[in-house]
């Protein structure tokens, strides 16, 4: 897939307007509006930094939180200008606008290597509609405003939004530096990855990565499984997991997933101890247990026999793909787990990508994020691209690629 991308290198971007939609969904203190995280921003910077130094202006499109097609001021764009500015050195016009008069004017007025930030794209409620024609229509008044389109938001590319799918439809398109690496990595892991494979894997629910499980069964050397998803998983085998977080729902899928593992002659590897608490808070009573958890506890990491079995499989595989925490590692109490598994992916000298808000942020909390070989900057769109999905905003690139 990736040699069929259309690649920005490809563009003639001198003196030419381009409408770049990059992911600046960038975390911000509600209390004083500060952004917590720079990352989003700073991996986009190549691609901008592309286009002006290649004689483009550049009309960056983005959108931030779930503001449900209203304006509202805590999820205006305004607060990255200072980050963006740190990074390319210049100034940045801003619109409060996303479209109308005021954005076209001030759109014809760029000049080369000048940069114009729109206000947050999902202002408008046509962005994330339903309805295509509803997109189509913003979609046509933002092709107004460039005449090349570049896609640099892996993390919205599983989105039927206007911006993403509708705008690319309209304009010459590609993709930018960051999008173009995301595949690239993902690509190399699932098509002729370095063996043994190991896929680590958290988080809260398994109805969200059951498709995933099931990809990965029959793909995979390794799948370590940690997080309260692993609670379901224990309880289809008939384990006590006391009042452990499970989805009854999900009990049989679960227990044919273990089967069709073992099938595959794919190792799959539960929980040995945990860490558990008598209630959900960080100033619960907590213990250590064995692979049961008694009535009235429940699991909130895994155990340090568990860790230090997962850290030495990590350690000797030659590609890992890591996704989602072990605990409920917000609470330091409960952290130990996901940080010796990310302590041990950073350790790990094989081919490393880490991708999921939760991983990404735990990474971040271990001090291993420039460690990794790839940190993905897209959950959604990186669990969806693995499970063999046709994301929209890459399918709208490859099916337009006469237009380089």
């Amino acid at each position: 897939m990736l040699n069929d991308l259309p690649n920005i290198k490809h563009a003639e971007v001198n003196g030419k307007k381009v409408l770049l939609r990059v992911d600046f969904n960038v975390p911000f203190d509600k209390n004083t509006g500060i952004i917590t995280d720079e990352t989003r921003i700073k991996k986009s910077i190549p691609t901008i930094e592309y286009l002006l130094n290649n004689g483009a202006s550049v009309i960056l499109i983005s959108h931030m939180g779930r503001p449900n097609g209203k304006k509202d001021e805590q999820f205006s764009l305004v607060k990255v200008i200072d980050i963006i500015k740190k990074y390319i050195k210049q100034d940045i016009i801003f619109c409060e606008e996303t479209t109308g008069e005021k954005a076209k004017s001030m759109a014809e007025n760029l000049k080369s290597s000048e940069v114009l930030l729109l206000e947050n794209i999902r202002f408008k409620a046509e962005e994330t509609s339903k309805n295509k024609e509803e997109r189509e229509s913003l979609a046509k008044e933002l092709s107004e405003l460039g005449d090349i389109y570049v896609d640099d938001a892996f993390g919205c590319c599983h989105r039927e939004h206007a911006s993403i799918v509708e705008l690319a439809e309209l304009l010459p398109s590609y993709a930018g530096f960051l999008l173009h690496r995301e595949i690239e990595m993902l690509d190399k892991v699932l098509t002729k990855p370095e063996r043994p494979f190991v896929v680590v894997i958290g988080g809260s629910k398994v109805s969200t990565k059951i498709k995933l499980l099931e990809t990965f069964v029959t793909k995979v050397d390794t799948i370590l499984v940690g997080g309260a998803m692993a609670y379901t998983i224990l309880k289809a085998r008939l384990l006590e997991i006391g009042s452990s977080l499970i989805e009854r729902e999900f009990l049989s899928n679960a227990f044919q997933l273990v089967d069709k593992a073992s099938y595959h002659k794919c190792q799959f590897v539960l929980p040995e101890d945990h860490i558990i608490a008598d209630e959900f808070s960080e100033n619960a009573k907590i213990k250590k247990t064995g692979k049961e958890i008694p009535a009235g506890w429940m699991g909130m990491d895994i155990g340090p026999k568990t860790a230090d079995k997962y850290e030495k499989i990590i350690k000797e595989a030659k590609t890992v793909l890591w996704n989602g925490p072990m605990g409920v590692f917000e609470m330091s109490k409960f952290d130990k787990g996901t940080m010796a598994v990310a302590k041990a992916v950073a350790k790990c000298k094989g081919i490393t990508i880490a991708g999921g808000g939760d991983s990404y942020y735990a990474a971040k909390k271990a001090g291993i994020e420039d460690k990794i070989t790839h940190l993905s900057t897209g959950g959604g769109a990186m669990l969806e691209y693995i499970e063999g999905k046709k994301l929209p905003g890459i399918q709208v690139l490859l099916s337009g690629k006469e237009n380089e």
